[in-house]
C-alpha cells in the first residue's frame, strides 16, 4: 500500500465517509451506502471504484449485489488508521449511521449490520 494513495483517498469526504462506514458495518453495498451519505448512484459507485483501484477496498459479488468490505491485506498501520479515526470520531459518521439504519429492504447478507 502506497502511503501517498492511502492518505489520498482519506482525504475527499466522500470516500472517507464511505470507508469509515465500511470498517463499521464490515460491508456494504452501494445502495446502502447512497441511502447514508444521501447521494447519487454514480458518485457512490465513482468513489468506490477509486477506493477498489487503490487497494483500499475489494467487492463480492451476491446474487444481484455487490458488497465492498476493507481489503483485509491493508498493512496494519492502514487498518488502525481507520479504525481509530472511527473511534475517536462517532460524530463524522453519526447522520450517516441514522440515515443506513433507517433504510428499509436492505440487501440480505450472510451478516446483519444494524
Amino acid at each position: 500500500m502506497d502511503i501517498v494513495t492511502f492518505y489520498k483517498c482519506l482525504a475527499d469526504d466522500t470516500r472517507l465517509r464511505c470507508l469509515l462506514l465500511i470498517e463499521q458495518e464490515t460491508e456494504l453495498c452501494v445502495c446502502e451506502l447512497t441511502e447514508a451519505l444521501q447521494l447519487s448512484q454514480p458518485k457512490i459507485s465513482r468513489h468506490l471504484a477509486q477506493l477498489r483501484n487503490s487497494g483500499l477496498l475489494q467487492d463480492r459479488r451476491q446474487g444481484i449485489w455487490v458488497f465492498y468490505q476493507i481489503n483485509p491485506q491493508l498493512p496494519k498501520w492502514a487498518l488502525s488508521v481507520l479504525t481509530q479515526t472511527r473511534l475517536n470520531n462517532p460524530d463524522f459518521i453519526a447522520s450517516n449511521n441514522q440515515q443506513l439504519c433507517n433504510m428499509g429492504d436492505r440487501p440480505a447478507r450472510t451478516q446483519q449490520c444494524c
